[in-house]
């Protein structure tokens, strides 16, 4: 069984050697779930779920557009790109 599932654990091992250090930490997520938790706590109480959908969404938006600004920390379309059969696609520079 272990045999089998060797592929399963070893999968990140095929990304490029720059992108490792960056995947064996799970920093950022942590962080970005302890800001929603912050954010969530202090409003308290809503008033459907689809409130606090709305906030933790637009949290992670947020987040996003960061991140993908961000081209010194994280991992890029760009250098991600050997590793995918689609062509590259880009990021504007300042998210819209």
């Amino acid at each position: 069984m272990m045999d089998d599932a060797e592929p399963d654990p070893l999968g990140y091992m095929g990304f490029p050697p720059a992108h490792l250090a960056k995947l064996h930490s799970t920093n950022p997520v942590e962080r970005l779930n302890g800001e929603i938790k912050r954010r969530t706590d202090v409003v308290g109480i809503f008033p459907n779920e689809d409130a606090i959908t709305r906030l933790a969404g637009a949290m992670l938006h947020e987040q996003n557009d960061e991140w993908a600004v961000q081209r010194a920390r994280n991992m890029t379309l760009e250098t991600t790109a050997p590793l995918s059969d689609e062509p590259i696609v880009s990021l504007p520079a300042v998210a819209a």
